[in-house]
């Protein structure tokens, strides 16, 4: 038998963890909630953080977020009057000024009340070129899982008998006003094995979906299969996407007579077609006619001579040792590039002509700070919006044209005084002789006096080829840096900051280098005597929960306290658990005997062990999380329990991915991490587990 009594599941004690709805694992859900709410949430210092953070979300004066579709910035909202938000849209000159009138398409948290349901923004898909309807996405709880439904957005209201989708993880494009493509389950052997949408559908309005024609199918082993139309006019065209790795795919184009023809790039390249151009990403080196092309470089050519059989390609961009590409994007006529050199930023423009892709360099944020490309319009023209900020400078949204000046249409608010405070970059040294890049922000000679000063919260990810760029957080800053915190961004191996080397270094077999680097930061810091294990922190998400959980088993005495949120843990099982087996590509695949002789070298859920001295630890996720299955962070507790460890657990029971749905959960989560590390790094969690073991029983 396992610990309460339950029966134990082959040689896994705590599987009965995984069922997510089982009465025995949310009573030991529930148990653990009301643990932690009474030892951390019953001080007032918790409060006042809570409610300081809240009040940084629901902020008046934050840029509204825009996406720009036509001649209207979309813009979805949350604030303590609208805590499920409202979506809403205005004009560009509407946009510009300091209260704009915003027209308020869609109410969620009326729809709600009048609905029954806990309905949490996922986005639409607006139709192109009217822009007089939409396909909204709406996801009880923050699942991944969601309803589509068709939106018009000149009556404001949910068209009847429109196009309507039930819960699944679907993928749908608009095609014209009377037909869509779907891609979800329509029953046994249509979802691939990742549980996403292996056939898309053609489905014409006012016919039972059911009944649509098949456009395309993948199989089960892709992780996903999609496809989208383009109906730019003039270069209309559709695309079928199969992903069969994370990083692999497989892109058709739809001919005339109704067959899809293959798009010959390498399977790991990524491609993107604007208008009369194909564009490639490398991430391996490609020989395409007598020219080898180095991996991560990013070439263009026209798509009607690429599908004859040329292979021109132009260079638009090729990496160095300390520079790669990032992303790309489109007006009508030019192309915006963002690159990476040491993890700041570049955007250039190029614009093609006679004498081939004239380019000029936008200017840059300055020192550290980071610019992106918050959005374009190629229906409109050659206009962006740029967004630049950095982790001690609040963000400005900025207006430009390709041609034109580029100015400031909106800057967020100070949430916390920077003045005093500083921005510096170092290298560590790996395992392995790297160079890891990392960010510290200091609070200054003159942050509070206390016993808080000096302590350093560190955080990183380390997968999936994403980077880590600097960015303005109210909440890490008002919190943590406010307070007298330092704060760290690691730059490790398995992100992409370096391009798709950086990344492929940490794969599989390579995964331990990604730790590596983590702890090679950490040693770092206290080196250069800018912290000590005792007063260094650290956390991270998801794939950044796996990174917290290696850290806690393999490199207990470099922190005094770890956090991991909605995190992957139990690498034995992660591909059998809701969307990991689209992850294999990165980790590996355990019932590959192999593979498993890796990983089974940092799972964490099979290297916790008795008698080990781990930093006290706390572990956040959500209940309604779809893609990395609560049970990890479960089990991952019970384990830990078992063992005598000092670990803190809260579930929260809805939210998705993100482990909360609007503004006072994101509050209530940011506040515990915070509080959890601040006062386990100083010395007071001694007295508050004390507490919470009298009014509990120690159970």
């Amino acid at each position: 038998m396992a610990k309460d009594g339950r029966a134990a599941h082959g040689d896994d004690p705590y599987l009965w963890l995984e069922e997510v709805l089982g009465d025995a694992a949310l009573d030991w859900v529930r148990d653990r909630n009301a643990e932690t709410a009474a030892g951390w949430t019953a001080e007032p210092g918790f409060t006042q953080l809570r409610d300081q953070i809240k009040q940084v979300l629901d902020s008046a004066d934050k840029i509204p977020d825009p996406t720009w579709r036509g001649d209207h910035l979309y813009n979805f909202w949350q604030d303590a009057g609208h805590p499920r938000g409202v979506w809403r849209r205005a004009t560009l000159d509407e946009f510009r000024r300091p209260q704009p009138s915003w027209e308020i398409l869609l109410d969620l948290d009326e729809l709600a009340r009048v609905e029954g349901e806990n309905w949490v923004w996922k986005g639409a898909h607006v139709l192109r070129p009217g822009y007089d309807r939409c396909l909204v996405v709406l996801s009880r709880g923050g699942s991944d899982a969601a309803v589509v439904r068709e939106f018009d957005l000149t009556t404001r209201d949910f068209v009847p008998d429109g196009f309507h989708v039930a819960e699944a993880k679907s993928t749908v494009c608009w095609i014209d006003r009377d037909h869509i493509y779907v891609g979800t389950d329509f029953g046994p052997g249509t979802v691939t094995n990742s549980g996403y949408p292996r056939t898309i559908r053609r489905w014409r309005r006012g016919t039972a979906l059911a009944d649509a024609p098949l456009a395309f199918a993948g199989e089960a082993d892709d992780v996903t299969v999609s496809v989208v139309h383009d109906p730019t006019a003039g270069y209309e065209r559709d695309l079928a996407v199969r992903r069969t790795e994370f990083f692999r795919n497989r892109t058709y184009l739809l001919r005339p007579d109704g067959s899809w023809g293959l798009v010959d790039v390498p399977s790991d390249a990524e491609i993107d077609l604007h208008r009369q151009w194909l564009l490639v990403e490398l991430r391996s080196d490609w020989q395409a006619g007598d020219v080898t092309y180095p991996a991560g470089a990013v070439l263009v050519t026209p798509v009607d001579e690429f599908l004859a059989g040329k292979r021109e390609l132009t260079t638009v961009f090729e990496p160095t040792e300390r520079s790669a590409y990032s992303y790309h994007a489109w007006t009508r006529n030019h192309l915006l590039l963002v690159t990476l050199t040491d993890v700041r930023s570049e955007i250039t423009v190029l614009t093609p002509g006679d004498n081939g892709w004239r380019r000029r360099t936008l200017p840059d944020a300055g020192g550290f700070d980071h610019t992106d490309v918050a959005d374009t319009e190629p229906d409109r023209g050659d206009e962006f919006l740029l967004h630049t900020a950095g982790f001690i400078r609040p963000p400005t949204l900025l207006h430009g044209t390709v041609d034109g000046p580029t100015q400031p249409v909106k800057t967020g608010p100070a949430f916390f005084a920077a003045d005093q405070m500083t921005v510096r970059q170092f290298f560590a040294v790996s395992a392995d002789g790297t160079e890891v890049p990392y960010f510290l922000v200091t609070p200054g000679e003159t942050s509070p006096p206390g016993p808080a000063a000096g302590l350093t919260l560190m955080t990183g990810y380390g997968g999936f080829e994403v980077a880590w760029t600097p960015t303005y957080s109210g909440i890490v800053g008002a919190g943590w840096l406010a307070r007298g915190g330092s704060f760290v961004v690691a730059n490790i191996r398995g992100g992409g900051e370096y391009g798709p080397r950086w990344h492929t270094a940490a794969l599989r077999e390579n995964r331990l280098r990604a730790y590596e680097d983590f702890a090679a930061v950490a040693t770092d810091l206290v080196a250069r005597g800018l912290s000590s294990p005792d007063r260094l922190g650290a956390y991270g998400g998801s794939n950044g929960g796996l990174l917290m959980g290696v850290m806690l088993t393999r490199c207990p005495e470099l922190f005094g306290a770890v956090v991991g949120q909605v995190p992957l843990l139990d690498m034995r099982r992660y591909h059998k658990l809701l969307a990991g087996a689209s992850w294999m590509a990165e980790y590996g695949d355990p019932d590959d005997p192999a593979d498993w002789a890796f990983l089974r070298e940092y799972s964490p859920y099979q290297n916790v062990r008795r008698g080990t001295a781990y930093p006290p630890s706390l572990f956040l996720t959500s209940t309604r999380d779809d893609r990395v299955h609560p049970g990890h962070a479960r089990k991952m507790v019970a384990r830990l329990r078992e063992y005598g460890h000092d670990v803190t657990y809260h579930e929260n029971v809805e939210g998705g991915h993100s482990a909360a749905a609007d503004n006072a959960q994101q509050a209530f989560k940011w506040a515990l991490l915070l509080e959890f590390v601040r006062r386990t790094l100083t010395g007071e969690r001694r007295a508050a587990s004390d507490a919470v073991g009298g009014l509990l029983g120690n159970r």
